[in-house]
């Protein structure tokens, strides 16, 4: 059964989205861009600032479904700009250090807001 995640620990959903669903075995984030769980944005920060605060609200959304960043499986990086990946790749690297997940990077024409990253995740959760 389907099951929505939401946490004020990070940016509300704005639109016909969740921050995140389950089925109790499987998480599935939205994309999370750097945007604070107080709505500012940060989209004049570098890539680097970006990353940190797009990731924290992974790690949020994670820790409200009882799940921290060794659970994710695969995540997708979207950048604005593509030679931005060694600078998002330092500061994704330290939340992901041990076993790092699956990923996907690709450049795309534009993302929400007029920011250089967006990030989601899946990842397993433990069934209760």
């Amino acid at each position: 059964m389907k099951r929505v995640i939401s946490t004020d620990e990070a940016p509300a959903a704005v639109g016909a989205y969740s921050q995140a669903t389950t089925n109790g075995s499987l998480l599935y984030t939205a994309g999370q861009i750097p945007l604070t769980p107080d709505g500012e944005l940060l989209d004049d920060e570098d890539i680097a600032t970006q990353t940190k605060q797009s990731l924290d609200n992974v790690i949020a959304i994670l820790d409200e479904a009882g799940a921290d960043a060794g659970d994710v499986l695969k995540t997708t990086v979207f950048l604005a700009d593509i030679d931005d990946f060694d600078e998002m790749n330092e500061t994704y690297a330290t939340y992901f250090d041990d076993e790092p997940p699956a990923r996907s990077a690709v450049e795309v024409g534009n993302l929400p807001k007029g920011v250089g990253v967006e990030i989601e995740a899946v990842a397993v959760l433990d069934e209760e």
